[in-house]
C-alpha cells in the first residue's frame, strides 16, 4: 500500500463498462450474524467476484468491495451521493453533515471539524482516562464482567452525554432509540417494512426529545454541544430547527453507537488471542498502531450506503444514475491487492489506510476523539487485566451492519 491517501485509479471511470446487473443475484449471506462474527471469507469472495448485486431485479443493490474502488467512491461524493441515501433511519430529514453532499457539507464541516479536532481531544483526555479507571474499578476485584454492558456501553457514552450536556439519566432511553434505528428487532429480519415502522417511532421519540431541549438552550445556554448547535451561525446565518435536529440525530446515532461498536470487537479479539493482548502489556508505545490494525482487521461499521450520480464504471460495470450501491469498508479494509497478509493481524503494519472510519469529505467527523478513546480505554484495561477470556461456552453473537457483540462476557485470569 502506498504511504499516501491518494491512490492511483487506473480502471476506466467513463461509463464504457457493461450496464446493469447480471440475473443471478446473491443471497443475503453478508447481512446474518454468521457472517458479521467472521466475515471475512464472504469479503473475499465478494471481491473475487468486483461487483456483486444484491436484493431484487427490479431494485438491486450493488456490492463493493475492493478497496480501488471502494476509495474512488469516497473521493468522488458527487458521483456517489450520501444526500440521496436509500435507507429509512426514521426522520424525514438529512442527518447533518452525513447526508449533505459537497459543496453544501463543506460548510458544516467547517464549523463542526473544529470541536474534535486533536487539540481538543488532548484536553479532554484527562477526563476520558478518569472515567475509565472509575468503570474499571467497579469490576475488577471481582474477576469477571460484562464487558459491552458494564464499559463498552457506558465508557463512550458518558462521554458523549456530557459533551452534549445530555443528562446520564436519560441514557437507557436513547440507547433504546438507538437500538431501535440501527438494529430494529423483527420477527423477519428482511422485512424492510416493519424495520422501517419501528425506526419511524423511534425517530419521532428522538425529535420529540431533542425539540425540547433545543427550546431549553435558546432560554438557559450552556457550555456543550447542544447550546453550540443552537447558537453556531454558517456564512452568518444560525442554523434552523430542521438544521439542528438533523445534527442532534446524528450525533446520538454515532455517539452512542460506534464506540461501543469498536471496543466489543476488540476486546473479543484479544480475548481469544493472548499473543496479540500481550503487546498492549509489554510495548504500550505500540498501541496507537494497534488499534489503527484492529480497526481496520474488525472494522466494526461494515458499509455504508450511496447512490450513483452520473454514469460511472466500477468493475467492468457501468453502474447508472439512481443506481443504490452499499461500498463495503470490511471488505476493502482485507483487499489483499492493497494490504500484505491482510487476514493477519500485524500491529506493526506500517501505511495502515484502513476505511473504518470511511474516507473522503465523509470521514467520521468524531475520528479523533474516537481514537483516543479507543487508546485509553485498551492502555488502562491492560494496566489493571492483562489476562482474560471470553466465558466457558459462550457463543459470542454479532450484529450485522455495525458489529456490536451484547454481551460479552469476559472471566479474568490471575
Amino acid at each position: 500500500m502506498t504511504d499516501s491517501d491518494e491512490l492511483e485509479i487506473t480502471s476506466g471511470r467513463n461509463g464504457a463498462g457493461h450496464e446493469g446487473p447480471p440475473r443471478e443475484l446473491l443471497t443475503p449471506e453478508l447481512f446474518t450474524p454468521e457472517a458479521a462474527a467472521s466475515p471475512h471469507c464472504v469479503y473475499r469472495q465478494l471481491r473475487d467476484l468486483g461487483i456483486a448485486y444484491f436484493g431484487t431485479d427490479s431494485e438491486p443493490t450493488v456490492l463493493i468491495s475492493r478497496y480501488e474502488d471502494v476509495h474512488y467512491a469516497l473521493r468522488h461524493p458527487h458521483l456517489f451521493s450520501s444526500a440521496q441515501d436509500p435507507i429509512d433511519l426514521g426522520t424525514p430529514r438529512s442527518l447533518i453533515p452525513l447526508q449533505v453532499d459537497p459543496p453544501n457539507h463543506a460548510r458544516y464541516r467547517r464549523v463542526l471539524d473544529p470541536l474534535f479536532g486533536p487539540k481538543v481531544i488532548d484536553g479532554m483526555e484527562p477526563e476520558i482516562r478518569k472515567l475509565a479507571r472509575n468503570l474499571l474499578a467497579n469490576f475488577v476485584d471481582r474477576g469477571s464482567c460484562d464487558f459491552h454492558a458494564e464499559f463498552a456501553v457506558p465508557f463512550p457514552c458518558t462521554i458523549f452525554l456530557r459533551l452534549m450536556g445530555l443528562p446520564l439519566e436519560d441514557l437507557d432511553r436513547f440507547l433504546a432509540w438507538k437500538d431501535a434505528i440501527i438494529r430494529p428487532v423483527v420477527d423477519d429480519p428482511y422485512d424492510l417494512e416493519a424495520m422501517n415502522a419501528i425506526r419511524k417511532q423511534a425517530g419521532a421519540a428522538i425529535d420529540e426529545y431533542f425539540q425540547s431541549a433545543i427550546a431549553q438552550r435558546l432560554l438557559n445556554p450552556s457550555n456543550d454541544l447542544l447550546t453550540f448547535f443552537v447558537t453556531a451561525e454558517i456564512e452568518g446565518d444560525r442554523l434552523d430547527q430542521d438544521e439542528v435536529l438533523g445534527m442532534c440525530y446524528l450525533f446520538l446515532l454515532g455517539g452512542l453507537d460506534t464506540v461501543t461498536a469498536s471496543l466489543d470487537c476488540m476486546l473479543a479479539r484479544l480475548a481469544a488471542h493472548p499473543e496479540e493482548r500481550k503487546c498492549f502489556v509489554d510495548t504500550p508505545l505500540m498501541n496507537s498502531s494497534a488499534v489503527e490494525e484492529l480497526l481496520r482487521f474488525e472494522t466494526p461499521v461494515t458499509m455504508v450506503p450511496r447512490v450513483v450520480t452520473e454514469p460511472i464504471d466500477i468493475g467492468n460495470r457501468c453502474l447508472v444514475p439512481g443506481t443504490r450501491v452499499m461500498l463495503l469498508l470490511g471488505a476493502a479494509d482485507t483487499d489483499e491487492r492493497i494490504f500484505d497478509h491482510p487476514d493477519e493481524v500485524n500491529f506493526g503494519r506500517s501505511g495502515n489506510r484502513h476505511f473504518a472510519f470511511s474516507g473522503g469529505p465523509h470521514r467520521c467527523l468524531g475520528s479523533h476523539l474516537a481514537r483516543r478513546e479507543l487508546s485509553v480505554a485498551l492502555e488502562e484495561w491492560h494496566k489493571l487485566i492483562p489476562n482474560y477470556e471470553i466465558a466457558p461456552e459462550v457463543n459470542l453473537r454479532y450484529s450485522p451492519g455495525i458489529r456490536q457483540i451484547e454481551p460479552l462476557p469476559l472471566v479474568f485470569i490471575n
